[in-house]
């Protein structure tokens, strides 16, 4: 068991910055399906979306400096966890540079080493999102953290990657295909090395580029890291069907709008609006 120091310090400073206006939860309402469990989960919003979260361009790094009131506690000399301004969840971490680093670049040992730190501690599901085609919102370096408990669902499509990672999966997957995993490695000392050297070898294996030899990603990707695996999956755009999907949709969350097709999600499933955008 894990002490989940970082989660239990984060919704205490949730609370007050709630109170004072510096985090803007979104209420949103569960689609409460009337048939079988699916392997998603659908939530629409109560109000409009955030003007800031759909803008991406020119404006004003919130990273640098951050608002003290989100500051949750130094990981190391080169990140800090940070709270998300407009969390579903409450509690919802960041883990940010303290310098600048550019989402669309190589990520380095340093930033898996903080990762490992963190995960130390309080775990759950990281996800990292590289580019705005990839549905990242800020264009300096961020990881994000959904803490779960032991024991506790880590998302609504975790058993379809563990079959992916066993060899498994039904092989009439429609995105399988565009996805690499890894297993994690569980020699802590080896760790952050380790998580490293898969993030390098999913990333020439889906031909998104050799590390040591290019400067930057050839294509957008995402990250989902659990505690039993890291999965890397490219992306070519992102938005399917009215929906707007980061690392999130791949785990089997999605966020649903006027615009958003929800009949075809129901009636065929994630695999189909993901499709569209691998």
């Amino acid at each position: 068991m894990k002490s989940e120091f970082i989660w239990s310090k984060a919704l205490e400073i949730s609370k007050k910055a709630v109170n004072c206006g510096a985090v803007i939860p979104l209420n949103t309402i569960k689609y409460k399906y009337s048939e079988k469990c699916f392997d998603f989960e659908l939530r629409f919003l109560k109000s409009p979306i955030p003007k800031y979260l759909i803008e991406y361009g020119p404006k004003r790094n919130p990273f640098i400096p951050w608002d003290t009131r989100l500051h949750i506690l130094p990981i190391n000399d080169k990140h800090t966890l940070i709270l998300n301004k407009y969390p579903v969840q409450i509690g919802h971490i960041l883990l940010i540079t303290n310098c600048w680093k550019p989402q669309n670049g190589w990520l380095n040992e340093d930033d898996f080493e903080a990762i490992l730190n963190v995960d130390n501690d309080t775990t759950g599901l990281w996800f990292f999102n590289s580019s705005k085609e990839a549905g990242a919102s800020q264009p300096h370096r961020h990881f994000q953290l959904l803490p779960r408990h032991f024991n506790e669902n880590i998302c609504p499509r975790y058993e379809w990657f563990c079959s992916l990672l066993n060899n498994t999966i039904d092989t009439n997957s429609e995105i399988s295909h565009c996805i690499s995993i890894r297993p994690r490695n569980i020699n802590k000392d080896l760790y952050s090395n380790d998580l490293f050297s898969s993030y390098k070898s999913m990333a020439k294996e889906m031909k998104i580029g050799d590390i040591d030899l290019i400067n930057k990603p050839l294509k957008p990707y995402n990250l989902l890291i659990t505690p039993e695996w890291i999965a890397l999956i490219t992306r070519k755009t992102d938005r399917s069907n009215g929906f707007s999907i980061n690392a999130l949709g791949f785990a089997g969350y999605f966020l649903g709008t006027k615009r958003s097709d929800v009949d075809t999600l129901i009636k065929f499933g994630p695999e189909r609006i993901l499709k569209d955008v691998i």
